[in-house]
């Protein structure tokens, strides 16, 4: 059996693909308050998709979505500070300037442990790169336990983040993109290297 995989734009026409809770948080689209009020409206949902499309038409691409046998198997979102209001309640803000933030990414389940997730920080540094941006930055969390909103510096640490304002709890790391140029052409590679090394009876397929 073969194995077909993607890794595309996140848009209105995908957004569903996000995987619960996902699809449902705003925790970085909206401010702490905001945030509060729209949970208590009961559809959070909507926020995120007003936010969605405002991004896009203003901006552009904020997040990328891969699929195995068209199956959702990770996501990453990533936007200028400007756009992520909630950045700025974190100790170690503000987010340089010159940098767009990487919001949070999330590994399904099913593709845990095979190196998806370094795969879409590179599929993020390849359309950042595309675009002109000379860094990414990232608030990481030294404590993690388990899948949130705010990513393990841990991991962010060993895909080549360096700590430029560090905190016990939440230190701000950053990626200067123009020392990894590389990545622009080895991220399709080792998408294909990734995929390869899955077992074919191991990948969902479509119902």
């Amino acid at each position: 059996m073969s194995t077909t995989r993607r890794i595309v734009n996140i848009t209105l026409d995908n957004l569903d693909d996000l995987p619960w809770p996902c699809r449902q948080c705003v925790f970085w689209e909206l401010d702490p308050v905001a945030r509060q009020r729209a949970e208590e409206a009961g559809d959070p949902g909507l926020e995120k998709e007003a936010w969605i499309s405002a991004a896009l038409l203003e901006w552009g691409s904020c997040g990328k979505v891969c699929y195995v046998n068209d199956v959702p198997a990770a996501f990453a979102m990533y936007a200028p500070p400007s756009y992520v209001p909630h950045s700025v309640a974190f100790p170690t803000s503000p987010v340089s300037a010159d940098a767009v933030l990487l919001m949070t990414a999330r590994v399904l389940p099913d593709f845990a442990g095979a190196g998806l997730g370094r795969v879409m920080i590179q599929s993020v540094v390849k359309d950042l790169l595309r675009r002109g941006v000379r860094a990414v930055e990232v608030f990481g969390d030294a404590t993690w336990h388990r899948p949130e909103c705010v990513l393990p510096a841990d991991f962010l640490l060993s895909v080549g983040f360096k700590t430029v304002r560090p905190h016990h709890r939440y230190p701000r790391l950053r990626i200067e993109l123009r020392n990894v140029l590389t990545w622009k052409e080895d991220v399709e590679a080792a998408l294909e290297k990734l995929i390869d090394s899955m077992s074919p009876e191991g990948v969902p397929n479509p119902a």
